[in-house]
């Protein structure tokens, strides 16, 4: 037999090959197959966008399916997004309509009578959200060996937009169910296109089981066509002020438009009130200069109906089509040949920026294609780092550590993950109806992301659930869902980990538009699906709000935290200020932007003292850290150094700078600061004696010195804050 993978591969694939017109396997193809055929691995695919990822995990795994057919579900597929499956769904329904292998999705928009008809006849490909996964564990418990028992291959796509979430660690607990409730053990297949720290991810993706990863990880070169924009948008203290804002957002919108709308082009943003915010604007453009509305918002918080227009314009569509994305469109679908991606302000990390990259130059040898649009708040007379553009740095930073030194975040898995170990334990009691304790706590504390929990704070644990009415204990010692429990684990919103506030449904007579958190009263004006609404009708009891048309103001409805900013893009960021590289894809308004602000840094010393004096008794402290370290020190300063060191008030602007004021001196704050990081030898230290801050959805629920134990070892870095301040130099 040939040594060429492809003549090993099933007939119906063959033909899908033959018929796309592919000269060849690409290389991830190639290695999947190796894997998948001739060892019994799991296999970890990471390689770039459009790199073929998906067809290399389903090409072997369908050919044994063919071959062998599998007596029930053969391939579980968990994707992060409703979106991602129904773009998957509809690219292997074409795929498997030959070899007769039936592909069923599963989520919250797919019918009813679909769902039934996999329960009564179990067998091909399971597309599913970790969420629809966590309602069938929990609420069809007797199902699943039916549905699992002879599953062979799990693939988790997108792997790296779970394992730094808790999300991540709710996969890794149903995968353990699944295989304890099935008696399976399947492959797993992890797909991903922007890692660059394969042994945690390796680690991530084997755990519980027994079997090592092998890692496919080609290194195609694609042609990158990169160009950053800045606007600088002046404070409006007056009415000349204004004038200048007023014409520096016309031409900043302006650039927007012209370099759009006549394409099939994505404009990604930070949040979800900027894409609202700039479809507006575009649409108002477009009207006032006598042109098509081709404009499109995508987000949460969007009606599944208009997001799924929105697909297909981009997709399908003969074009010009133009949408306003927020992550919803970050991960891994496949929106056809756009011809160009816009980022308004840049980035957060550099993982985020190489998924917005790869939404473009997706067909044949086309540049994979992204303009930074880079607006900036100008306030001449603002205090030293308030005038630095942190935007336009923060694009910089990202482009040249990716670009230049194709480095990625590293990503992090929660030492003691509180929140989902209530949610876990709820889910499996749930399950089993009824439980031992004894039985209960090894089923949780067997889960592979739990083997930190002490046995001693699961009992503590219980005892603290069983006090809230969340558990309830039977007089002959087992355990059942408590009353104050059913309220929780009963509404749909638990199945999900990440946190999801409660929503108004907004309505237009009868259509629906998509969904606020924020509800104004009957009168008021917002903006949804970019356009804007005035409120007629607030129906709280549904849930519902009846709008129609307006021209009125517009309301911000959501609040945006931002992101969290790794260390490395602020060293990188410090590094591009004290340079003096010109860097070819900066526009000559970022390039004169840049050199203004390497003259202030350099001129100020802000490069070499982190502690600066601010006029007063205030100081500027640049510790060029990341967010979890800067947020330490914040805590280092509050609870530590405020009384010791008279401080009145800290004041992060987060992750660049504090602003501190007290009766220290700048020399005395950065000696004290380094002296007291060094002696912080348990982190609960840097926490007030009543706090236990949350940092997921269920720690509401988890005893106070559980939580703090929590909190001090995953919301904090005391060694990372230490490897920073090594690097803090003052030059006299």
């Amino acid at each position: 037999m040939s040594s060429n993978p492809f003549y090993r591969l099933a007939p119906f694939i063959k033909e899908f090959i033959y018929k796309n017109r592919w000269e060849m396997l690409r290389e991830a193809q190639v290695d999947a197959c190796r894997v998948l055929f001739d060892t019994p691995h799991h296999l970890l695919i990471a390689s770039g966008t459009a790199s073929g990822k998906t067809e290399a995990a389903f090409f072997p795994a369908l050919t044994q399916l063919y071959e062998d057919p599998s007596a029930s579900v053969g391939i579980l597929y968990i994707a992060p997004l409703k979106a991602l499956i129904n773009d998957q769904f509809t690219r292997l329904n074409d795929l498997l309509r030959e070899g007769n292998i039936p592909v069923w999705h599963w989520h919250g928009d797919v019918p009813q009578a679909d769902k039934t008809k996999l329960m009564q006849n179990p067998s091909g490909v399971l597309q599913i959200t970790p969420e629809s996964l966590e309602g069938l564990l929990m609420n069809r418990p007797n199902a699943i060996p039916a549905l699992f028992y002879d599953l062979r291959f799990i693939i988790v796509d997108e792997v790296h937009a779970f394992m730094g979430a808790d999300r991540g660690i709710q996969v890794l607990s149903q995968l353990a169910r699944i295989s304890r409730m099935a008696g399976c053990h399947p492959r797993r297949i992890g797909l991903s296109a922007t890692l660059s720290d394969y042994a945690s991810v390796t680690e991530w993706l084997a755990a519980g089981t027994r079997e090592s990863v092998e890692v496919s990880a080609p290194q195609g070169g694609r042609k990158l066509r990169l160009s950053v924009e800045h606007f600088s948008f002046p404070d409006a203290r007056d009415e000349v002020q204004a004038e200048h804002l007023e014409r520096a957002r016309q031409a900043y919108y302006g650039f927007i438009y012209d370099h759009t709308h006549l394409k099939k082009a994505l404009i990604f943003t930070n949040s979800r009130t900027d894409a609202e915010e700039a479809i507006l604007e575009l649409r108002r453009l477009a009207a006032k200069r006598g042109e098509r509305d081709v404009f499109h918002v995508h987000h949460g918080s969007i009606s599944a109906m208009l997001r799924e227009e929105t697909e297909a314009a981009l997709r399908q569509g003969p074009g010009p089509a133009v949408a306003a994305a927020t992550l919803t469109l970050e991960l891994g679908i496949d929106l056809g040949e756009l011809e160009r991606v816009l980022q308004l302000g840049a980035p957060y990390s550099c993982a985020s920026f190489v998924q917005r990259l790869g939404r473009s130059g997706r067909r044949g040898d086309a540049a994979s294609e992204m303009v930074f649009v880079t607006p900036e708040e100008e306030d001449e007379e603002a205090q030293l780092p308030a005038r630095m553009p942190w935007t336009l740095l923060r694009a910089i930073a990202v482009i040249e550590l990716y670009v230049r030194e194709k480095w990625v975040e590293p990503l992090a898995v929660r030492q003691l993950p509180v929140g989902l170990l209530y949610h876990q334990t709820m889910s499996i009691l749930k399950s089993m109806g009824e439980a031992e304790p004894e039985d209960l706590k090894a089923a949780v504390l067997s889960l592979p992301s739990f083997s930190s929990i002490e046995p001693g704070d699961y009992d503590a644990f219980m005892e603290y659930m069983i006090g809230m009415g969340h558990i309830e204990s039977m007089d002959e010692g087992s355990l059942l869902i408590g009353l104050a429990g059913e309220k929780i684990v009963n509404n749909f919103r638990f199945y999900a980990v990440f946190k999801d506030d409660e929503e108004h449904v907004v309505y237009n007579g009868t259509e629906e538009i998509g969904s606020i958190t924020t509800v104004p009263p009957p009168g008021y004006c917002f903006t949804l699906a970019g356009k804007l609404w005035k409120v007629e009708e607030v129906d709280n009891r549904h849930k519902a709000v009846y709008v129609k048309g307006s021209r009125g103001k517009v309301d911000t409805l959501w609040l945006g935290a931002g992101g969290d900013v790794h260390t490395r893009i602020m060293n990188k960021i410090r590094e591009v200020l004290g340079a003096t590289a010109l860097y070819p894809y900066l526009a000559p308004s970022a390039a004169a932007r840049l050199e203004r602000a390497r003259r202030l840094a350099k001129e100020s010393g802000l490069l070499t003292h982190s502690v600066l004096p601010a006029g007063g008794d205030s100081m500027f402290i640049l510790p060029w850290a990341g967010s979890r370290q800067f947020r330490t020190l914040e805590r280092l300063l509050k609870n530590n150094l405020k009384g010791p060191l008279g401080l009145r008030s800290v004041t992060p602007m987060e992750p660049y700078y504090m602003v501190v004021s007290g009766k220290t001196d700048a020399e005395t704050l950065e000696q004290e600061i380094i002296a007291e990081a060094a002696a912080v030898s348990d982190p609960i230290a840097l926490l007030g004696p009543d706090e236990a801050p949350y940092l997921g959805k269920y720690d509401e629920f988890i005893p106070h010195e559980l939580l703090r134990k929590a909190f001090s070892l995953d919301g904090l870095d005391v060694p990372g804050l230490v490897e920073v301040l090594k690097q803090w130099v003052r030059v006299e």
